[in-house]
């Protein structure tokens, strides 16, 4: 499933497509994805305007005028394209051929875009898994999908504070507290494991050392926040790590993957100066983490 850096990067591929745009119609090709399309949702949305994408974890937002959001989820494979009447906006080279098989192509955006000009934004989802929905932007807050979910990790509330604060007292293994929604929403296992090593934390430690007895943050508390934030941002400027079959909206793949230090590289030399280690895995919640245990502690 794609991770936040991916799901902000699609974000940032529609943004200057898709905001300000007037949604003409909407060819919506099945009844469901994941869940069922809200009734009427073609409808409802068309001929009406863009006002705003944002991202809240792992969900992309659209303000649409009126006062509704459709709140849109890629799930494992769902990928967004974006075309205009002469081409498809496909850049770059490819490594590997993303889904373009129109038996796929469950829901087409067909957007006046200026006077004139008219573009489409089309969804693909061999699998399905991803949904799409609309709701009330004052009820956003308070729906099943968001009222649960903790802070963002690329907001100002991120520091060593706030994990002290979240994380006091508690016994869990540091790795499962990250990925737990409610404290810090969209973290994801790649990027966890990435951030845990450059900080030099072990995943199996408790959540609770990040806080003093006082309740005060640690050092490492104030390091992990700021190796969070830059691992997330480093993995948005490459464009994610497009593992599988996720594609950026101009059919480009991202390539921080190369910049793993620690993921996917079992058995590989720690890549930290001076450590000597070697890149173990374990399991954790049915998830694999990789990490050194020589400097990770």
């Amino acid at each position: 499933m794609p991770e936040l850096p991916e799901v902000e990067t699609v974000k940032r591929g529609l943004a200057p497509t898709f905001e300000n745009a007037r949604i003409a119609r909407v060819e919506q090709n099945r009844p469901d994805l994941r869940f069922p399309f809200p009734a009427g949702f073609a409808d409802r949305l068309a001929g009406r305007r863009v006002s705003a994408l944002s991202r809240r974890s792992k969900y992309l937002l659209a303000d649409i005028e009126g006062g509704d959001v459709l709140v849109m989820h890629l799930g494992m494979s769902g990928s967004f394209r974006i075309e205009n009447d002469s081409r498809q906006t496909m850049p770059g080279g490819f490594a590997h051929e993303r889904s373009k098989d129109p038996k796929h192509d469950h829901v087409v955006f067909h957007l006046e875009t200026a006077p004139g000009s008219t573009a489409r934004i089309v969804y693909n989802d061999p699998r399905r898994f991803g949904f799409m929905d609309l709701i009330a932007r004052p009820s956003l807050a308070d729906h099943p999908y968001f009222r649960e979910l903790g802070l963002e990790p690329l907001g100002n509330d991120l520091s060593g504070e706030t994990l002290a604060r979240l994380f006091a007292g508690r016994k869990m293994p540091l790795k499962a507290a990250l990925l737990n929604q409610k404290f810090i929403a969209g973290l994801g296992n790649i990027y966890v494991c990435e951030a845990l090593w450059r900080t030099g934390l072990s995943p199996e430690r408790a959540a609770g050392t990040l806080a003093t007895g006082t309740g005060r943050p640690t050092k490492k508390a104030g390091e992990l926040a700021v190796n969070i934030r830059a691992t997330l941002e480093e993995a948005i400027r490459a464009g994610g790590s497009s593992l599988r079959d996720h594609t950026r909206t101009d059919g480009t793949l991202g390539y921080f993957q190369h910049s793993f230090a620690v993921y996917d590289r079992e058995g590989e030399a720690c890549r930290t100066t001076g450590c000597g280690g070697t890149i173990a895995r374990l399991v954790q919640s049915s998830r694999s983490t990789f990490y050194c245990p020589s400097c990770q502690t």
